[in-house]
């Protein structure tokens, strides 16, 4: 009779540790997704990173801008760049990938006699957020170097590709008193839909604000950019505004 008695009892403490493993295991799945969603928003926030100092623009009334140029140098594309820039007198800052530079020699040189800053954009333009210590050395230490080979003795900011750090990055570029620098417009439409250099143009332009650091990638064939360069310029200053390199903007 009592063994009979015991069977209700039996499935009642099943079914509870049944919903305590559920309860738990959603639990769990709600943390894994917190976490998940705040590492995607470190790696992916362009003006915050865990150690070191970040710039993605500067607060001033000062009607100033930094035109910045990511990826490359190729020699191919060189006139399209920076015959642009000589012919307005702007100044703009380019944050080269080690590997491009050793084959680019003619265009940084370009570059240097223009006035123009370099910055550092890593040596492969490897995402740089789930990397290990060496790697971020490897990354970054080379660049410098065949950077100061061409004979550029300027200010050496850095720039990770696509924006992309979470927490060996910072703390190497920390130890090592190294300035990170992002954006805060950068419009060029990498979802594979047509864009027109209208359509780039109007958008840097309406998005530009005073301390603005602007992105934009020329390199590699990339006309629509290309075309875009010129008349971003000319209605910034129609604006009122003046460009500067990013550690004038900065300093």
């Amino acid at each position: 009779m009592s063994h009979n008695l015991d069977v209700p009892s039996t499935r009642r403490r099943s079914r509870r540790r049944r919903r305590r493993f559920v309860v738990a295991v959603a639990i769990a799945l709600v943390v894994l997704f917190v976490v998940a969603y705040g590492v995607k928003r470190v790696i992916q926030t362009r003006s915050w990173q865990v150690a070191g100092e970040l710039i993605s623009r500067v607060e001033t009334d000062e009607r100033v801008v930094a035109l910045t140029f990511d990826d490359g140098p190729t020699d191919s594309d060189a006139d399209a760049v920076l015959d642009v820039l000589a012919d307005r007198d702007v100044p703009a800052t380019f944050y080269v990938n080690g590997k491009e530079v050793e084959g680019s020699g003619s265009t940084m040189r370009r570059i240097i006699e223009g006035g123009h800053e370099i910055g550092n954009h890593t040596w492969n333009h490897r995402p740089m957020a789930f990397v290990s210590p060496s790697t971020v050395a490897e990354e970054i230490e080379p660049t410098d170097e065949v950077i100061r080979a061409t004979g550029y003795d300027g200010p050496l900011t850095f720039r990770p590709p696509h924006g992309k750090k979470l927490l060996t990055l910072p703390l190497y570029l920390a130890k090592h008193d190294r300035l990170t620098v992002t954006w805060d417009v950068a419009y060029e439409d990498w979802s594979g839909n047509p864009q027109s250099s209208d359509e780039l143009v109007n958008a840097t332009v309406d998005n530009t604000q005073p301390g603005s650091i602007i992105l934009l990638h020329p390199w590699f064939g990339r006309t629509t950019t290309q075309k875009a360069i010129g008349p971003v310029i000319d209605r910034l200053k129609e604006q009122g505004y003046s460009f500067v390199t990013v550690s004038e903007l900065i300093g």
